[in-house]
């Protein structure tokens, strides 16, 4: 059986506020914050890009496994909406940035917010077939929306890697996926900005989605909400998992220590994996976890995991915990926040 082996995150530390952005726009912030429940963003600085990010978070991941396993890598997966270019993979970039053995599987994914978690799950076929002992799945993005669009309050930037193998920390029970040819959000190519179907991304596409994955995901294990200690789900907002958690029967304790979008805004193929990682960096042997992704276009990656034992000597502490990485953010105006996502251009540039 596939086991989370090691994880890791990062979060840039520049971060905008909601208001801020309210007050260029004229909105009311106490609607922003209160109906999308996203109360700040991070913000990558102008020499960050889905590169870096995912850099430092498989940094974290493997300095919390050990530095000397990293050449056991057998495969690296990059999923991202944002990936620094349209054609020169990321994955390959990162086997000399971490060192890794050239004899090395390697690619960029890309389904909208779950392109992560797909990469997740190629490494669990993997390692279960015994192509490879050991599998690294990130996703990161530097999400984009346009100036004033609603996405602009809630897209975000951070990343999170997972290593994957068949000893580890906490064992990956099942996976699931459901997915249809569900339109509601979508950037062509050369286009800048992403479009979307405004309510339409709420239903029929997250909630149907979420809840299909989540309910067969409980079926195919026979359990319910009340087995499990910890729900997380893709959180495009904050407003969106909470009620998709409510939906299924989970109560707020369960969905609490995941929910990191109110706090860092939307992390696309971050978003689900980040709010696992932080409830990794809490977890104790026993604990289950039920976890699901969604991508727009449109489909769910559904797990469900049990922490054991190991966790216990696992050296959680080798790397700042998600939790962590929220202290001490440096605050930034609209000014500057357009400056580093380059919506507006100096001369010269």
């Amino acid at each position: 059986m596939a086991s989370i082996v090691s994880y890791g995150s990062y979060i840039p530390r520049y971060r905008i506020k909601a208001e801020e952005i309210a007050r260029i726009w004229g909105e009311n912030p106490d609607n922003i914050k209160n109906g999308l429940m996203v109360y700040s963003k991070s913000v990558p600085a102008p020499d960050e890009d889905v590169l870096t990010i995912s850099t430092e978070a498989a940094r974290n991941a493997i300095n919390r496994w050990g530095k000397e396993n990293r050449k056991k890598i057998g495969a690296i997966y990059v999923g991202s909406e944002s990936h620094p270019y349209a054609v020169k993979p990321t994955a390959s970039i990162l086997v000399e940035s971490l060192g890794l053995d050239y004899n090395i599987m390697a690619a960029d994914y890309e389904f909208a917010c779950k392109a992560g978690t797909a990469a997740i799950q190629n490494v669990i076929g993997l390692v279960d077939s015994d192509m490879i002992e050991y599998g690294m799945a990130i996703g990161a993005d530097t999400s984009q929306g346009a100036p004033g669009d609603a996405l602009e309050y809630s897209a975000s930037a951070g990343g999170t890697a997972f290593i994957i193998g068949k000893k580890g920390i906490a064992d990956i029970n099942k996976t699931y996926s459901f997915t249809t040819d569900t339109p509601d959000f979508w950037r062509r190519e050369g286009e800048k900005y992403p479009s979307h179907g405004g309510r339409f991304t709420g239903e029929p596409a997250y909630f149907k989605h979420i809840l299909t994955a989540a309910k067969k995901m409980m079926e195919l294990m026979n359990t319910k909400p009340e087995d499990y200690d910890y729900a997380v789900f893709h959180q495009p907002n904050g407003k969106f998992p909470t009620r998709a958690a409510k939906m299924l029967g989970f109560k707020d304790s369960q969905i609490e220590e995941g929910l990191m979008t109110p706090y860092i805004g939307n992390t696309y193929s971050n978003s689900m994996m980040i709010g696992l990682s932080a409830i990794l960096d809490k977890a104790e042997p026993g604990d289950r976890i039920l976890a699901v992704a969604f991508g727009s276009g449109a489909g769910s990656d559904a797990f469900d995991i049990t922490v054991n034992d190991s966790i216990k000597s696992f050296n959680r502490n080798s790397a700042p915990t998600v939790r962590k990485q929220l202290e001490n953010p440096i605050w930034i105006d609209y000014a500057y926040y357009v400056k580093f996502r380059k919506k507006i251009i100096m001369r010269g540039d």
